[in-house]
């Protein structure tokens, strides 16, 4: 069997994207961007992770308001797990980030806060926003090689799914219709 285009673990190191770049892709996907092949995909995923964590601050205010506004104790401590994934989240993407390119992100922008209407519509707005990384995180899923940043990606998919759930848990709980 001819294994030429499989990056095996121990041959991990930092120029690992520049070699798989480098090999020649057979597909028969158009040129145009198809988020389900490399290399194709990596500059979309490189975009996603910046955008993933360019709403950082936002996130922590954001974070804040819904604890400081929690009906309960149970709330709140599900509020803080939350969040403390969340911000480990933002480290990993910028792990990768770095992995991939070699260069830091840069400082997030300071965005104003503009606080949800009631804890129950930040619940709803939580809600949906885990959704929607999740969709997005997949797309970088796609472009990861490395063993190492697929099982990053796949803890914070997996964690965004748990945070869906807990964040539906408190929605019905705290009867938000």
């Amino acid at each position: 069997m001819n294994y030429n285009n499989y990056i095996f673990p121990n041959d991990y190191n930092s120029n690992i994207y520049e070699r798989l770049k480098q090999m020649e892709m057979k597909s028969n996907a158009k040129k145009e961007e198809n988020i389900y092949v490399y290399p194709d995909n990596l500059d979309n995923a490189l975009s996603l992770i910046q955008q993933a964590v360019s709403g950082e601050n936002e996130d922590r205010i954001f974070y804040s308001y819904l604890i400081d506004n929690a009906q309960d104790n149970e709330d709140k401590e599900i509020i803080t797990g939350i969040r403390k994934n969340e911000m480990d989240h933002y480290k990993m993407f910028r792990q990768i980030y770095y992995d991939i390119t070699g260069t830091m992100l840069p400082k997030v922008k300071e965005e104003e806060f503009v606080p949800p209407k009631s804890y129950c519509d930040g619940l709803r707005k939580a809600l949906l926003g885990e959704q929607n990384a999740v969709r997005k995180y997949r797309q970088i899923l796609y472009a990861m090689q490395p063993r190492i940043h697929v099982n990053m990606l796949t803890e914070i998919i997996t964690d965004e799914i748990r945070h869906g759930i807990l964040y539906n848990y408190l929605y019905s709980k705290n009867n938000c219709m």
